[in-house]
């Protein structure tokens, strides 16, 4: 038995830093851990997607209908891997758009967010204005923190937050620990399962 997570957003936005905090709080806590990173242009704000079961798992890869939860840096991007999920499957959806070059220079219309989030039937739907929480605790740069902070509290989420948050502790730089710790907490106040 693993949980299946995937994680959706855009190059830029800590996807591949957040799902590895996870990955290294499943070790932390002695458990089994397998991921995969399927990545375009990450620094040119490419789609980035990274799969991961934690447990009794050999491949990473999560089949059509097999995510128990969804990561959503980038609304989209969320949406666009749902098939992965089960039904009843958890979302945890960060707001804030990045909108395309080719919607801003007007080839293109990018979705309402709010629609988006009303067609994720049969998931329940945890939408986050993660980069705003980011921004009140410091710098938007912690947008993935918040999302962390949020995901820990999904009832489905095999680790225990002080693991998650030791993580955190490893894998950031001790000069911004305050900071990521206080993005970390406004994510998990954000959200009641």
């Amino acid at each position: 038995m693993s949980t299946n997570i995937v994680f959706a957003g855009v190059g830029g936005q800590g996807v591949l830093t957040a799902s590895s905090i996870v990955g290294k709080a499943a070790l932390l806590s002695g458990m089994n851990v397998v991921m995969s990173e399927v990545h375009g242009m990450a620094q040119r704000g490419g789609i980035v997607v990274t799969e991961m079961k934690i447990g009794d798992a050999k491949s990473p890869l999560v089949g059509k209908g097999e995510a128990d939860i969804i990561v959503g840096f980038e609304p989209v991007e969320a949406y666009r891997v749902l098939w992965k999920a089960h039904p009843g499957a958890y979302v945890v959806v960060n707001t804030e758009p990045i909108i395309p070059i080719t919607a801003s220079l007007g080839n293109a219309e990018y979705p309402d967010v709010s629609k988006l989030i009303e067609n994720m039937e049969n998931l329940k739907v945890y939408p986050l204005e993660a980069t705003e929480l980011a921004r009140k605790a410091g710098d938007s740069i912690t947008t993935n923190i918040v999302i962390l902070g949020a995901l820990s509290k999904l009832p489905v989420f095999p680790l225990k937050r002080e693991t998650l948050k030791e993580a955190i502790k490893e894998s950031i730089n001790p000069k911004y620990h305050e900071l990521n710790f206080r993005a970390f907490e406004l994510g998990f106040e954000a959200i009641n399962p």
